[in-house]
């Protein structure tokens, strides 16, 4: 980072302990629900509602996609108005906690959306506040680096997922307990021995000069819708196979198990981690935070292609692990640089509570675009929609790809 663009005050940097804390709490936030909505949720709804299992995992995707939009919104909000995250965090960690617990009680179909409503609820009063404490703390010349730190979270989610389907380990209800444990475990480090560096700017509004940088203005303003849209049309995409990777599989390879799904899906964001740790410290190195994005969301269009015509379990594999590789770095880039982007630091959970309608959204749309696309045209005419829709994604963020 050049020397002298900066006033003295921003050469400080956050601690790297506090910065790997929260990375795992980070992954601590996606271990309390991969496992359950990509391997055990899917495994239940089978069991439970057999050949009619896509539609009511439908309805669970969707219902709880409606729960947890909004109580991102209002906890992230309630978490400004109090100035109190920690606290949100603690609360939002022992009510999900008890209620996934609870889960293994509910024996029908109408009963488990409910309690899935509920649970999500309460699993954003933890995920909105942490989230936008990152933006109190971190400033903006670690985005990069703190975006590499968060692919940790889906790639410890997927291995956890990968933990507790192992063959003889744990039965279906005990599963749910290995998860409470492991996400406890990870979350109360960072609230009671994390001490982060504070930065008083941080919480400084941006307030331009309309009069002297109109042009300036609308371009920041523009590029926050590009990111918001840029992000929902992958997620889109993401949200598809998040919920449907396991009954593809199946519909390619009938023998394929639960524990097979969770290692594929585990393994291929493992790898993404490094990866998006490098392009994140380039990033913030070259001053180039958009790029990456722009790039990965072409390569998420290129794989959903090549998943559409795979005809063998090797080849749909092969699709996936690139998709899922590309897609893990967007996320995870796009999540730490989104905190860049929003203008009201006194309003950051609330605005970072709309932003993540681009992750809970798309689990609205999702289900329609399935019930209307895999009958007809099968898996494969799904993807490839869902492949024109990540390039659009990538054709949004080219025109900002370039250097600030």
């Amino acid at each position: 980072m050049a020397e002298g663009i900066v006033e003295p005050a921003s050469a400080r940097r956050q601690d790297t302990r506090f910065l790997i804390l929260y990375a795992l709490a980070s992954a601590g936030g996606a271990i309390a629900y991969v496992p359950l909505l990509t391997i055990l949720l899917p495994v239940r709804v089978e069991a439970m509602a057999g050949e009619e299992s896509v539609r009511w995992l439908a309805y669970c995707a969707f219902f709880g996609a409606v729960s947890a939009s909004l109580g991102n919104i209002l906890f992230g909000w309630l978490s400004d108005i109090t100035g109190n995250r920690r606290g949100w965090i603690v609360g939002g960690l022992v009510l999900s906690s008890a209620l996934l617990l609870a889960l293994t009680r509910i024996d029908s179909l109408p009963g488990l959306i409910w309690m899935l409503v509920a649970w999500q609820l309460c699993l954003n009063m933890m995920l909105g506040p942490l989230s936008a404490w990152a933006g109190d703390v971190v400033p903006d010349r670690q985005k990069g680096t703190l975006g590499g730190l968060l692919a940790f979270a889906p790639a410890l989610g997927a291995l956890s997922g990968t933990l507790v389907t192992i063959p003889g380990l744990a039965g279906a209800d005990t599963r749910l307990t290995l998860v409470v444990v492991i996400v406890v475990a990870l979350v109360l480090p960072v609230l009671f021995v994390g001490r982060p560096v504070t930065f008083p700017e941080l919480m400084r509004p941006s307030e331009p000069d309309f009069s002297v940088d109109v042009r300036e203005s609308r371009r920041a303003r523009a590029l926050v819708v590009r990111m918001w849209l840029a992000r929902l049309l992958v997620q889109i995409s993401e949200a598809a196979l998040f919920a449907y990777l396991y009954l593809w599989f199946r519909t390619i390879a009938p023998g394929i198990t639960d524990n097979g799904t969770a290692k594929v899906f585990g393994a291929t964001l493992l790898v993404a981690v490094p990866l998006a740790l490098l392009i994140g410290r380039w990033a913030d190195r070259t001053d180039r935070p958009i790029m990456p994005l722009s790039l990965s969301a072409g390569i998420c269009a290129l794989a959903l292609l090549l998943m559409a015509g795979a005809n063998g379990l090797k080849a749909a594999m092969a699709g996936y692990a690139m998709f899922g590789l590309a897609a893990s770095v967007f996320l995870a880039l796009h999540t730490a640089q989104t905190l860049r982007v929003l203008p009201r630091p006194l309003r950051r959970g609330r605005d970072l509570g709309l932003f993540n309608l681009t992750n809970t959204v798309p689990s609205l749309i999702m289900p329609g675009l399935t019930l209307a696309m895999v009958p007809v045209f099968g898996f494969s005419g799904l993807f490839v929609l869902l492949c024109v829709l990540a390039a659009i994604a990538a054709l949004l963020l080219l025109g900002a790809a370039r250097p600030r």
